[in-house]
């Protein structure tokens, strides 16, 4: 039953020119960011946005009310902080998969220059996580450190013993199938 532990496989933290935070939590993963960027591990901290905040958002808008998407959010509180507002990027795009999301730091990181981009997720993302990230990332330069978020309470071992951890190896499974098929864009 090692699958927790092979889900949740981190790499070893070294300083970047980026820290690329996906989509999916409120804080959890961001929050991981912000603690990475006031370590001094990177002077540029990035916020992926989801597609899904995107519908909601654009509903409220319509009906006269202002909304920031979650992403928005956490670089105001990272702000009082005292991370730089210049320091925090939101790329314009917003994503329906990790697949979207490793596009786009392949984008910036070639636009950019970056060498070294850590990419924070959640723990038992780790895998899939970097799987799409080194993908799109084939034949450019640019290293990808996966790190899981220290808020983020899954363990990895006994994984079944936990409802919550049994239903996070049970999504990942088949999504990183499909990630090794080649159709990472479908499935998250």
């Amino acid at each position: 039953m090692q699958i927790g532990n092979y889900l949740t496989r981190e790499d070893p933290l070294t300083r970047a020119d980026a820290i690329f935070v996906l989509a999916g939590t409120r804080l959890v993963r961001p929050l991981e960011g912000a603690d990475l960027y006031l370590e001094g591990y990177a002077p540029t901290l990035v916020m992926s946005r989801a597609l899904d905040e995107e519908r909601a958002i654009n509903d409220i808008a319509r009906r006269g009310h202002a909304f920031a998407s979650d992403a928005e959010r956490a670089r105001d509180v990272f702000a009082s902080l005292g991370i730089p507002r210049a320091a925090i990027l939101i790329p314009d795009g917003r994503h329906d998969s990790t697949a979207e999301e490793a596009i786009t730091l392949r984008a910036l990181a070639i636009e950019r220059g970056w060498k070294r981009v850590i990419v924070v997720t959640s723990k038992y993302h780790l895998r899939r996580g970097g799987f799409a990230m080194r993908r799109e990332l084939r034949g450019t330069d640019v290293q990808v450190i996966m790190r899981g978020s220290r808020y983020d309470g899954m363990r990895g071992e006994r994984w079944w013993t936990r409802r919550a951890e049994a239903r996070w190896v049970v999504s990942e499974l088949p999504k990183l199938v499909a990630y090794v098929l080649g159709l990472g864009a479908y499935w998250g």
